[in-house]
């Protein structure tokens, strides 16, 4: 399957726009993942949010708390909140050049490639990549994805450019505190010479095929191992309920239309009020039309 970009518009370098598109450099699906499984039903495990003394809850009644003192929380609600996210801006404009190594590596955060986005923007794509690595520095700017404002950096990476999320400056933990027992003090000379010596022999151009993923290997030979085995137990799931999850949002619903209709009963006294009657006729949300509000 052909890769999607996770952000489309335009690179600027002064009066100069670029239109691009950006790619994750990274691939989630290079590592084995488990799902969990009740084992004597043989169904995944799901997660629901729950409060307790509740129980289950509605997604409609969920507001984010920010928590101002211990176990202290100002509520706030989810449309406060996205009022006043970043509208996606379009445009990724470098405002600043560094040297390619100023940067402290404990900063680089994410990587994607930049991509041009046809052949009319590649000319000037090739103009802003020779341009960083003749004069060997990296482009800095902000962008908007996801409703986030970053820090990035920009810079050549073979025939392309490569762009990385950075830290912002009060993300990063202060060292010093936990390095601060370490003395300071010079170490033996002897010693130092025979690591230094090491160091020397074992230095070469850095290679990241030469090293491998140990655990991951051996996962999938033990998975190859025991596909093999007819010993290996076996579960299977419905498919087609697990794909749409109509089969358990029907259930959720049942499970929350029965609890609804326990309470009322239970606190009947003789003929329903009118505001009963109004009250448990109204509409039950169900999932599909949470999604549409939340969407």
């Amino acid at each position: 399957m052909a890769a999607r970009p996770v952000w489309k518009g335009q690179i600027r370098l002064s009066l100069v726009s670029i239109p691009v598109e950006l790619y994750s450099a990274t691939k989630s699906s290079a590592r084995i993942s488990f799902r969990q499984i009740h084992e004597p039903s043989g169904k995944p495990v799901r997660y629901q949010k729950t409060v307790p003394g509740i129980g289950p809850v509605d997604t409609d009644d969920i507001v984010k708390g920010y928590e101002y003192e211990k176990d202290k929380y100002l509520l706030i609600d989810p449309e406060d909140v996205d009022e006043i996210k970043l509208e996606t801006k379009k445009t990724l404009e470098l405002v600043q050049f560094v040297d390619a190594c100023e940067i402290p590596p404990i900063y680089f955060n994410k990587p994607y490639y930049l991509v041009p986005t046809d052949d009319l923007a590649e000319d000037a794509y090739r103009v802003v990549r020779d341009a960083l690595r003749a004069s060997k520095m990296t482009g800095l700017g902000q962008m908007t994805m996801r409703g986030k404002e970053y820090l990035v950096a920009v810079r050549p990476c073979g025939d392309g450019l490569l762009l990385e999320t950075l830290h912002y400056d009060d993300e990063i933990r202060e060292a010093e505190p936990l390095f601060s027992d370490i003395e300071d003090t010079k170490a033996d000379e002897e010693l130092l010479d025979v690591a230094t010596s090491l160091i020397e022999r074992k230095t070469s151009k850095f290679k990241p095929d030469v090293f491998k993923d140990n655990y991951t290997e051996a996962l999938r030979d033990l998975i190859a191992r025991k596909t093999k085995s007819r010993s290996t137990k076996r579960v299977e799931t419905e498919g087609s309920s697990e794909r749409s999850g109509g089969g358990d949002n029907v259930i959720d619903l049942m499970a929350a239309l029965k609890k609804s209709l326990e309470k009322t009963e239970g606190g009947k006294k003789g003929a329903p009020s009118r505001s009963s009657k109004s009250s448990s006729a109204k509409k039950p949300t169900t999932s599909s039309s949470r999604r549409k509000k939340s969407a």
